[in-house]
């Protein structure tokens, strides 16, 4: 007897964000990924020893995505077989056959010391001009979101669905919701506590909850704030919220932070996660003593 292949991938992505506490962009992202694997025929009705002949035609036609892409598709497709082996739907743990590709180890792209501080001069003189009060209140949640990314390491989704409740002014701190809801502590660091309580005051007036309005701000808008920040600031290469997040991790560790508390305030589940910050500090003073160095340009052979 056959049983509908959208209602099992339903139950299976209900599994994934009850039991697993998946993000509601994770949910999404596999649900996509799924119906690309079975052809978008999901309101079709199969046996479920029919799904892994199905599927692994899909796996072929992927070679031409990037090797990021690729593994997220077939981390999607490897979880869902294992979870139909799980729940004795089939015979055969096909998950074992699904090979994710190792995706090189990238060195996440950051700013330097001086590039964050020209941002802010530069928001603060546009802020300081600026006699518009919808422009002005613009540029100050633009200005927030920059210090939550940079000032406290929040990733672009925290800092977009953060309630004024979750933040602590005169404690400096805030209380961050990451993923799979875990909860963590991080800090405020001094420099952002003005603009913060500035932009406090307008939420106030208007009962407002969450820190950029009414409602949670959609991240691809938050994004593009960051995006367009760095354009309007005369950055030479293109400013996107990671990048924020990334200078925070790697400007904490080059001041002498040690690695466990750096994980504890980013909220990475592996100490593994964090370490590759080492290898960006490191490349980094390469660069540094390569180019500074009194006998870096004499020739010794």
């Amino acid at each position: 007897m056959g049983i509908s292949l959208f209602q099992t991938i339903d139950n299976y992505l209900k599994y994934k964000e009850n039991v697993h506490s998946c993000s509601p962009l994770t949910i999404k992202a596999y649900r996509k990924d799924l119906g690309q694997v079975f052809d978008n025929k999901l309101d079709n009705v199969y046996k479920m020893e029919e799904l892994w002949a199905l599927a692994r035609p899909a796996v072929s036609k992927w070679g031409h995505l990037s090797l990021a892409s690729r593994n997220r598709k077939i981390a999607a497709l490897k979880s869902f077989f294992g979870w139909l082996y799980e729940q004795k739907l089939i015979d055969t743990d096909y998950s074992n056959q699904i090979v994710c590709p190792k995706v090189p180890k990238k060195i996440p792209h950051f700013l330097s010391v001086d590039e964050i501080i020209s941002v802010l001069k530069f928001l603060n003189s546009e802020i300081k001009n600026k006699k518009n009060e919808k422009i002005y209140l613009q540029l100050l949640k633009t200005k927030s979101l920059f210090l939550l990314l940079y000032g406290s390491g929040l990733r672009i989704t925290e800092a977009c669905s953060m309630k004024w409740n979750q933040i602590r002014l005169n404690e400096n701190k805030i209380l961050v919701k990451g993923k799979g809801n875990k909860e963590r502590y991080t800090i405020i660091p001094s420099f952002c506590i003005d603009t913060l309580k500035e932009l406090k005051n307008h939420s106030l007036k208007n009962d407002e909850t969450f820190v950029f309005g009414a409602h949670v701000l959609n991240s691809r808008q938050g994004y593009e704030w960051i995006r367009q920040l760095g354009r309007q600031a005369g950055l030479l290469n293109n400013l996107h919220p990671h990048a924020l997040r990334h200078s925070y991790a790697t400007h904490l560790l080059s001041s002498g932070t040690n690695l466990r508390t750096l994980q504890n305030l980013l909220g990475h589940e592996s100490l593994q996660a964090t370490e590759r910050y080492t290898h960006l500090t490191v490349d980094h003073l390469a660069r540094l003593v390569e180019s500074t160095h009194p006998l870096s340009k004499l020739k010794t052979g």
